[in-house]
């Protein structure tokens, strides 16, 4: 009976030893845990993703064998303002995150200029530690405030990109001052004449959080001639483009468009043309009753708790 037991228990063992380079592969390490003065920042990995993490919410996602994949899909809809301005030579992003855009860019397009603005230092640490964001002649990072980077600065760039998000008790949510008319006349006068702004948002056309998407949609339309969205498939993001240029797209002018790009090797993003068939150019149903969004009125956190 004792050498019965003995054989189960070595074959155990046996089991244990082969399966241990799977149990260890999927289990999550934790790399960088620390308290800023924003946020709670996490990094870790598992299954084969390293994951940047503010106080619980998940800002990047990235492969540990391919750092140009693994991302959020979002992120992608980032280079849509191609469409509407071929000759983009300067951007603007404002949040690093894990910098899954500004790599991309970096990547993809060699001679763009790219800014970052970050308000936590912290974030650019880890940026540069973990998630392999380096600068560069092409790319520099700018710790400050978003909306006072663009008071203080005389650039004028092709493309603002907008992905900066706080934590709130109801979750990521915007920072009301990047969020308002007000704000947003500030970064049209930084935009060139054909200049494109693109501004994620967590939310759905409908259901959830859609009278923030519709706030968003009228207080962007109060600036730039035309809005248009790009709904994520993945995940429950929005991506506005919003145009200096007055001319209207629909979707047969954008995916002509994208396909232009493509063949002219200007845009090599693999995704590019199957990431324009999101496109919208009509307003979402909640634009007509949601708020116009001013520094004196943007009550974001009300909108945060809606679902319709």
């Amino acid at each position: 009976m004792n050498d019965m037991k003995t054989i189960l228990l070595r074959r155990a063992i046996c089991l244990l030893i082969l399966l241990a380079p799977f149990v260890s592969s999927a289990q999550k390490v934790v790399l960088f845990d620390r308290i800023s003065a924003y946020h709670h920042i996490q990094v870790y990995d598992e299954n084969g993703k390293r994951t940047l993490s503010f106080n619980g919410s998940w800002e990047t996602t990235m492969s540990l064998t391919n750092p140009l994949t693994g991302h959020f899909e979002y992120t992608e809809y980032f280079q849509m303002p191609w469409i509407w301005n071929h000759d983009i030579k300067r951007v603007l992003m404002v949040g690093l995150g894990g910098g899954s855009t500004p790599r991309a860019w970096q990547h993809y397009y060699t001679n763009v200029m790219v800014d970052v603005v970050e308000i936590d230092p912290v974030v650019e640490e880890v940026a540069k530690k973990y998630f392999t964001v380096a600068e560069s002649p092409t790319l520099k990072i700018h710790i400050n405030d978003g909306r006072v980077f663009l008071r203080q600065t005389t650039n004028i760039y092709d493309v603002i990109l907008m992905d900066a998000y706080s934590t709130t008790r109801y979750g990521s949510s915007l920072p009301r001052q990047l969020t308002t008319k007000e704000f947003f006349t500030l970064a049209s006068r930084h935009l060139s004449t054909n200049g494109v702004l693109a501004y994620n948002v967590i939310g759905q056309i409908q259901g959830f959080r859609a009278t923030l998407i519709g706030a968003m949609y009228r207080t962007l339309s109060a600036v730039f001639p035309r809005v248009y969205m790009f709904p994520a498939v993945e995940s429950q993001n929005v991506v506005f483009v919003a145009t200096k240029s007055s001319e209207p797209f629909n979707y047969t002018r954008a995916a002509a468009e994208a396909y232009k790009l493509i063949d002219a090797g200007t845009v090599t993003l693999p995704t590019f043309t199957l990431r324009v068939k999101s496109f919208l150019d009509q307003p979402p149903a909640t634009a007509a009753t949601s708020p116009l969004l001013t520094d004196d009125y943007a009550p974001i956190e009300s909108l945060l708790q809606g679902t319709q």
